[in-house]
């Protein structure tokens, strides 16, 4: 009997789950499917499926927003090296050097998370407003007030705003290793540098993956930040470019959702590549073992 009550339980489980990963997929199964259709098709016959296939909205749309894709890869992947190496090398400094203030340090450093991004918004463009921008160049961006429509204005903020998860991610993770590696190091004569790179930072390749999945989504996703630093469409992202891309006057929906479904890909190819290592950071990293 108790038998039977657990494949009920484990079946009654399994189709929640399945409920929900269809509501989930379903969003971007809808946007595939609205890129092949015209203004008509999609106001008429939302839920049927499209009647001609139709890759110049694929041509169009790859096009017009080729630049703010490869504008947002550059930029997420330099947000990406900053933040994983910075937090890594921070979160182990917390976890194994001993210090004074290195509690209160850090509990400041938690405190960070308890206010909003939005809360910061105007402080944070007044203060890059105003520093002053030295040694620009065309390829950062032409500049204009301070680091306002360079790719410092996007870099800088994403590599120190995106720290302070990563860093409690990173010292809870070192927290979890055996001391044991670390004195075998120092008692063979290595310096504390030496010790983090031969040792911690490769046992934390799962948690730096797990940082640049998360952050290179962030970068990639954001359109507030972008949208009011940035209006140099050389160096504009994608989230503001398809957007301006779909705000274009007789444009079909149908080219518009062609572009997120392109923009989606390297987001698809982060994950794909990284998902084993973005998990066992997850696991490893959350709990103390």
């Amino acid at each position: 009997m108790s038998r039977t009550r657990s494949r009920t339980a484990q079946g009654v489980v399994i189709a929640a789950l399945t409920i929900l990963a269809a509501m989930t997929l379903l969003p971007f199964v809808m946007t595939l499917l609205m890129s092949q259709k015209t203004n008509a098709e999609i106001l008429t016959q939302f839920w049927a499926l499209p009647r001609v296939f139709r890759p110049d909205y694929y041509i169009e749309a790859f096009s017009a927003i080729w630049q703010y894709m490869l504008n947002s890869v550059i930029v997420g992947a330099f947000a990406v090296l900053g933040v994983a190496w910075l937090s890594s090398l921070s979160g182990y400094v917390f976890a194994r050097l001993d210090f004074g203030g290195k509690r209160t340090l850090f509990i400041l450093i938690l405190g960070l998370m308890m206010i909003p991004g939005i809360m910061t918004l105007i402080p944070a463009f007044l203060w890059y407003k105003e520093f002053p921008l030295v040694g620009g160049n065309d390829w950062f961006g032409a500049g204009g007030t301070g680091f306002l429509n360079t790719r410092w204005v996007l870099i800088i903020p994403y590599i120190t705003g995106g720290q302070v998860f990563g860093i409690f991610l990173s010292r809870t993770f070192f927290e979890s290793l055996p001391e044991a590696l670390f004195e075998a190091s120092r008692i063979d004569g290595a310096s504390e540098w030496r010790t983090y790179l031969h040792i911690g930072l490769p046992l934390s390749l799962p948690i730096i993956v797990t940082l640049a999945i998360m952050n290179f989504t962030a970068v990639y996703n954001d359109y507030i930040w972008p949208l009011v630093t940035v209006s140099d469409k050389a160096i504009q992202t994608f989230s503001v470019g398809v957007t301006q891309f779909g705000a274009e006057a007789n444009l079909e929906q149908g080219q518009t959702m062609a572009g997120f479904v392109i923009g989606s890909i390297p987001l698809i190819i982060a994950f794909a590549f990284g998902m084993k290592y973005y998990i066992q950071g997850l696991t490893q990293g959350a709990v103390k073992g």
